[in-house]
């Protein structure tokens, strides 16, 4: 099966403590996760792919489940499958370090940067992040800054969604 001809699936989770999110995959795995009032980014991210859209709870499922049961706190890591293929090569160089970022640890831009042989490129990881199609489960509110503080967090109320986040996974944070 080509990547054009992939459908995208669409549903929901709703009523966590984080809000209500939307939710797309494709056979291959989860595509993205955004929050229900930013439905306008996840539309244009999904246009952006040029593949059939098609509402179906039933495949969202499995993926609305183990996201709400982390955000419970019942969950530490996913065990479903990501569909990587819409992401640039530096983004998914990017992303996939910080998809093995453990739970409850943080590490800084810097860091990744290191990790992907691109030493000076941590503004670049910060944007890979902040395009981040699957915020929560690739856990992009690992990430802080050289300065130990929290920076840029784009889903939810922002710094203070990441906050939270850090929080519910006993992260230590400055």
């Amino acid at each position: 099966m080509t990547l054009s001809s992939q459908k995208t699936y669409l549903g929901e989770l709703k009523n966590t403590a984080l809000g209500d999110f939307r939710l797309a995959a494709s056979d291959l795995g989860l595509l993205a996760v955004e929050w229900a009032d930013s439905q306008p980014e996840l539309d244009s991210y999904l246009l952006r792919l040029k593949r059939p859209i098609e509402s179906n709870q039933k495949i969202i499922q499995p993926y609305a489940k183990e996201l709400g049961e982390y955000i419970k706190g019942k969950r530490r890591e996913f065990t479903f499958p990501i569909d990587w293929s819409s992401l640039r090569p530096f983004q998914l160089k990017a992303l996939k370090m910080v998809f093995g970022i453990p739970y409850g640890e943080i590490r800084t831009y810097a860091d990744i940067a290191i990790q992907i042989n691109h030493p000076n490129a941590y503004r670049a990881v910060g944007r890979a992040n902040a395009t981040n199609p699957m915020p929560i489960v690739i856990p992009c509110h690992r990430l802080i800054g050289r300065d130990g503080k929290l920076h840029g967090y784009g889903g939810g109320d922002g710094l203070k969604t990441k906050e939270w986040l850090l929080k519910l996974e006993g992260a230590v944070i400055a």
